[in-house]
């Protein structure tokens, strides 16, 4: 009874794993509780020095367990599918540049997730160098981040197979963006549209990532990802994995989501209550990274305002003005209560203009130093070879003792047993 009362408290992460163990061999290693309170850490929290907790079968090993100072890693990335647009850059790319000064960065060009849907084979490989242009273009360091393509590790699909076969169909069905996308898609929807939350948790898990920066419509993903590592943690890791000759403890580190306090959800200049998208069929509706000035200055011009007086934050029937300050706000630096301050008294045919000379110089440098990057992809695709690399060795120290932990002969095993 006190263990039950434990897990009902809510107890997170180790404790909640003990206690399913402890109360009866039938109950541990066949069903995990889904998790479903994340905690969410911000941007705020990245100067605080790190302790990384030990994963056993990971690169990191067990000897780094107590030790302060080795850094926590984050992973994301965004597919390369139509033009990227200010809400890719301000809502996630820009935020990541700040994150490398203090945690181990690896940032991914998603092309596997980029096929669930139709796509011509000649763009998906232009906008897949051109995604790790502009990574570089935004100021994602080489030097300090890992950047490559998802395609380019192996590992991506290989883990996917082994979680595939430990998640639940219902886990899947419950997916709130494979339901809109589905009824998108009627007839020919394909089962990748289904299954590509479980790549997504591959791509996850298998760098060990502490964090994932991702913003509201992707939460429920990340909760996915966490259900299925605890799950595999439960089944195959802890002791029962020692007694079988292995090394015992964690499979995969269960991860957190990183919401940056503002910019997360970048709305459409057409409608201040939908996501800016790619995929929308107005090209009014967003700001692309490649658009020219005359471009920008037109697409503010003519996007959707109201008749109210005043320019404020939060009011819930004005969400376009909303988001049009907080655009503001992220392209000037400004503080929310200085751009409260800068607006004071202006009218929208006062403020656009401001607007869109903010955007465009804002830009300006990312796409000058874009358009260099592009006219010599040789220097793109090796920045991308030793990404691979390490992204290789790094995700076949997760992959393989997962393997091993479910049961497979791997080589390893060969040699060691």
């Amino acid at each position: 009874l006190q263990d039950w009362h434990m897990i009902a408290k809510g107890q997170r992460a180790g404790m909640l794993r003990q206690a399913v163990h402890r109360i009866s061999p039938s109950i541990s290693g066949r069903q995990v509780l889904p998790r479903r309170q994340l905690s969410v850490q911000s941007v705020a929290h990245a100067a605080a020095p790190m302790a990384v907790e030990p994963v056993a079968g990971t690169d990191g090993g067990s000897e780094n367990s107590g030790k302060v100072g080795h850094r926590k890693r984050v992973l994301s990335g965004v597919q390369p599918t139509g033009k990227l647009h200010l809400g890719n850059y301000l809502g996630a790319i820009k935020n990541w540049v700040a994150l490398q000064e203090t945690y181990d960065t690896f940032f991914c060009v998603v092309d596997l997730h980029a096929i669930t849907a139709p796509h011509e084979p000649a763009e998906l490989r232009f906008n897949t160098r051109a995604m790790a242009a502009t990574y570089i273009a935004a100021g994602i360091d080489p030097a300090r981040s890992t950047i490559f393509v998802q395609s380019h590790v192996p590992s991506h699909a290989e883990l996917q197979w082994l979680l595939n076969c430990v998640t639940p169909i219902g886990w899947l069905n419950r997916m709130i963006q494979f339901k809109e996308k589905s009824r998108k898609q009627g007839e020919e929807v394909r089962s990748g549209l289904l299954t590509y939350p479980v790549l997504m948790a591959a791509d996850i898990l298998l760098y060990q990532a502490d964090l994932v920066p991702v913003g509201e419509d992707q939460k429920q993903h990340l909760e996915l990802t966490r259900d299925i590592a605890d799950r595999v943690n439960s089944l195959y890791g802890g002791k029962a994995w020692k007694k079988r000759g292995g090394k015992g403890g964690r499979i995969f580190r269960v991860p957190e989501p990183f919401i940056p306090p503002a910019g997360a959800r970048i709305m459409s200049l057409q409608d201040g209550t939908a996501k800016m998208s790619k995929s929308a069929e107005n090209d009014l509706s967003r700001i692309n990274l490649t658009d020219s000035a005359d471009s920008i200055r037109n697409k503010i011009k003519r996007c959707k305002t109201d008749t109210s007086d005043g320019l404020r934050y939060g009011d819930p029937q004005r969400p376009e003005c909303t988001n049009l300050l907080s655009l503001y706000q992220l392209a000037t630096g400004l503080t929310q209560s200085q751009v409260e301050a800068e607006v004071v008294g202006l009218r929208w045919g006062d403020f656009k203009p401001r607007l869109a000379e903010a955007l465009v110089e804002h830009l300006n440098p990312i796409q000058t130093r874009y358009n260099e990057l592009m006219s010599d992809v040789a220097y793109v695709d090796s920045v991308l070879a030793q990404g691979a690399k390490v992204a290789n060795e790094t995700a076949r120290s997760t992959l393989d003792p997962c393997k091993d932990a479910m049961g497979f002969l791997t080589s390893a095993s060969t040699v060691s047993r």
